[in-house]
């Protein structure tokens, strides 16, 4: 029987590798993971899909709706507003139980709201709930975005209104102390890589003062920095499984930027420990993990390109205003028109584009919008030359350039689940249960009956009661000197 003001946070740290948490909590490099650990019951996840289908942004529709991708059929990152079916905060929402989704990948929700919902930095066809996040979710969408461009399209007026906002809503001292500490180093010419971790400390901000005000009975909080660090760096930090080698000089950069990741997780998965009740239980999911990436290696290793400025580069295509370009994750971007013949003359514009001979971008039409990609993944020549299908021609890196770094860390199927409830008992469940099984479970604790389109049965876990004392947050190892901030 759950007690009447049980509560439900969901800690959505993406595509964290069950592999690496166990072998830096044995090292003692992750001390509040390793007390979380051990009052947890703890799984590994299958997301039951082809290794074509493992992207975050349909496996956390999964998480949310118990359904797998060929039942929900979200394929694209800011499609999310093309599911069909109600998400776990629709659902408790409906019970007429508050709900604060912070940053939720591919998210969507019926009006009307009981709480508050903050959208992922990819997703600009979800609206923030209530229009007061808007500030915050602007800034922080223009960021994460053009991360890898070092011209962010932001206006004084802009950094203006983020900075009330955050004035407002919890930013501490900590974070402010971080953020200046870390623009300091970035006017040094020094670990830029290192901003994804200040956004994380942001947003926990955000979530803590929301959550305080709101008292959900049902919170989500998402973080992908960490995610990030994998796909960049796994080869720093396990040289010998790959053919191209790093620097030395990246070597001393970036051999312990995966470490630096968790144990910056780990330092929130504390302040998380101290933010809850007797009454709340704690689901640490990561929906995906990674590996290393060895695909790539006999032409080079893994590398992206990107348009510089989206206007010049659609302009070189031959593709005319009006129309809203939406940038997501490495090369991808969307272009959205008003009408779909515009869409269809932009999309033949697009896919006429030729480097050397070949085909320069991947482009898929859907309607109104197209979605696309430089669909080079090796080096290219500096001589190189991109042309249209109008005949206009252009060194390739006057138009586009390449993201700096190799990718080295692909997705895996494996996840980990992690459920603390007020009982705080370990236990292991051995082999795999699917992914599919966290939203029927997370509703049976809050004493909800999962809809019959969720198939899978929840988790046995310990049913929610009070306990004795609160967990207090453990002081998180110090990072290496390469990865201190």
């Amino acid at each position: 029987m759950r007690q009447p003001d049980s509560s439900v946070i969901l800690l959505e740290f993406n595509e964290l590798t069950p592999t690496l948490v166990h072998r830096f909590m044995s090292a003692g490099k992750l001390p509040n993971f390793k007390r979380f650990y051990e009052e947890a019951g703890a799984y590994v996840t299958d997301a039951e899909e082809i290794q074509d289908n493992l992207e975050p942004w349909i496996q956390w529709v999964t998480v949310h709706t118990g359904l797998s991708f060929a039942e929900h059929g979200v394929f694209t990152l800011g499609d999310g507003h093309k599911l069909k079916s109600k998400s776990l905060w629709d659902l408790v929402s409906d019970a007429g139980r508050p709900v604060w989704v912070c940053g939720s990948m591919n998210a969507r929700y019926d009006l009307p709201l009981n709480g508050s919902l903050l959208p992922d930095p990819w997703n600009t066809t979800t609206a923030p709930h209530p229009n007061a996040l808007l500030p915050y979710c602007r800034f922080v969408q223009r960021n994460v975005q053009e991360h890898t461009n070092d011209r962010v399209p932001l206006s004084a007026g802009d950094y203006l209104s983020f900075l009330r906002f955050m004035m407002t809503h919890g930013m501490s001292a900590a974070t402010t102390r971080a953020t200046v500490e870390q623009l300091l180093r970035e006017r040094r010419g020094k670990s830029r890589w290192k901003r994804a971790v200040i956004l994380d400390k942001l947003q926990w901000d955000v979530f803590r003062h929301t959550y305080q005000k709101l008292r959900p009975a049902f919170a989500t909080f998402f973080l992908n920095s960490t995610a990030h660090l994998q796909h960049m760096y796994w080869r720093n930090m396990e040289p010998g499984a790959f053919r191209v080698q790093p620097t030395a000089a990246e070597q001393t950069e970036f051999s312990d930027a995966i470490l630096f990741g968790y144990q910056q997780m780990d330092d929130l998965l504390g302040r998380c420990l101290d933010l809850v009740d007797d009454h709340t239980t704690i689901v640490l999911c990561t929906a995906l993990s990674q590996q290393p990436c060895l695909k790539y290696e006999d032409t080079g290793g893994k590398r992206f390109h990107r348009p510089r400025r989206f206007e010049e580069f659609l302009a070189f295509a031959g593709v005319t205003p009006p129309y809203t370009v939406v940038p997501v994750m490495s090369e991808q971007f969307h272009v959205i028109f008003d009408d779909a013949a515009r869409a269809v003359e932009a999309a033949q514009s697009l896919q006429a584009l030729r480097v050397n001979g070949g085909p320069a971008l991947d482009v898929k039409l859907d309607g109104t919008a197209i979605f696309g990609g430089c669909n080079i993944f090796t080096e290219v020549p500096r001589e190189a030359v991109l042309t249209s299908g109008t005949g206009r021609s252009a060194p390739f890196f006057d138009v586009l350039y390449q993201a700096e770094g190799v990718k080295s860390g692909m997705h895996s199927g494996d996840g980990f689940l992690w459920i603390r409830t007020p009982a705080r008992t370990h236990h292991v469940t051995p082999g795999k249960v699917p992914l599919r099984a966290i939203a029927p479970t997370i509703l049976t604790m809050l004493g909800l009956t999962p809809p019959a389109s969720m198939k899978a049965p929840a988790l046995p876990v310990n049913a929610p009661s009070r306990h004795p004392g609160k967990t207090r947050r453990v002081a998180s190892a110090a990072p290496t000197a390469q990865a201190a901030p």
